[in-house]
């Protein structure tokens, strides 16, 4: 993630969208539209729904404009009369921002977690309407075959940013190498670490180093996309967290829209339109096959959300 420097101009955020529907303003064009159709009923004998030129355009907030099935989901929207504008950014903190101010209409790239965070930050309202995926975060190392051959006092990385670094010490609590007091929670930090119950000690590290520290330490927790252009195989992984369990809802990676547009049809049919195999299969096939699909009903996702926001809400008072 490349962050911004406080000391630069603001990125420019794009133009707000305008939702194309096909419609003609003034009484003369609406008269020319009427005479045409007379006259195509009176030759054809019926009217084409399909060439009314009837319209959406949705535009979606990412960080992975690039990736290839952004393509496939364009070309399934555009069958069905949704024109998709993938809007890249390359910070992860202006996203959220462009959609509350109306410059896109959704975004995809964030786990429920983040987007409690930024909801409390802010006072924003963004809503998920959609899962999308998780990727496990896994243990890696270059010394031991097996996460019990690390020896007790051993030595184990992990990212030091709060939301991976609170994730990677309930997978090593997971995996029996720590102890975190209270069984820990989304936001636990290495102080909460029961040091006389626990087998190893962390370092946290950037998460972009958890490579590159891993001759240098027993084992490290490295975050799927470091791994990839680290050259790790993720079937190597000593041990990763389950994505099907109850703790990696909070890491359910999710489509948001503004809370007044949740109920949009349109952008209900593209949440929907992701999961066409032709999407979902370039989505695993990017992530090596470590991302795993989850599909939870809104309702469910919200109420996800409610309980990270009251949980973020309450260790900031």
């Amino acid at each position: 993630m490349t962050e911004h420097n406080p000391g630069e101009p603001e990125p420019a955020l794009p133009e707000r969208p305008k939702r194309t529907k096909g419609i003609l303003i003034g009484i003369g064009a609406v008269v020319v539209i009427a005479l045409v159709a007379v006259v195509v009923l009176l030759v054809s004998g019926s009217g084409d729904d399909t060439a009314s030129g009837d319209r959406v355009t949705v535009r979606i907030g990412t960080t992975e404009a690039s990736s290839e099935y952004w393509v496939a989901l364009r070309e399934i929207a555009a069958a069905e009369g949704i024109d998709i504008e993938p809007v890249n950014f390359s910070d992860y903190n202006q996203p959220n921002p462009a959609l509350t101010q109306g410059h896109t209409d959704l975004n995809l790239f964030q786990h429920l977690l983040f987007l409690a965070n930024h909801n409390t930050a802010s006072g924003d309202t963004l809503t998920p309407i959609a899962s999308t995926y998780v990727v496990p975060l896994s243990l890696y190392s270059r010394k031991h075959d097996a996460v019990e051959d690390i020896p007790r006092g051993g030595t184990v990385a992990i990212p030091n940013d709060p939301t991976n670094q609170a994730r990677a010490l309930l997978v090593l609590q997971e995996a029996g190498l720590v102890r975190l007091r209270d069984g820990g929670t989304v936001l636990s930090t290495p102080a909460e670490i029961d040091a006389a119950a626990s087998k190893v000690t962390v370092t946290p590290v950037d998460a972009a180093q958890t490579v590159a520290a891993l001759p240098s330490v027993d084992a490290s927790i490295v975050n799927n996309n470091y791994a990839l252009d680290g050259g790790l195989d993720p079937t190597t992984a000593l041990f990763a967290d389950d994505p099907s369990s109850p703790a990696a809802e909070p890491y359910l990676n999710v489509i948001v829209a503004r809370a007044e547009d949740k109920d949009d049809p349109a952008y209900r049919r593209v949440a929907e339109l992701y999961r066409d195999p032709r999407v979902t299969e370039l989505v695993r096939a990017e992530s090596h096959g470590t991302s795993v699909l989850v599909d939870r009903p809104p309702a469910e996702l919200e109420r996800i959300l409610a309980e990270l926001t009251a949980t973020v809400r309450s260790a900031a008072q």
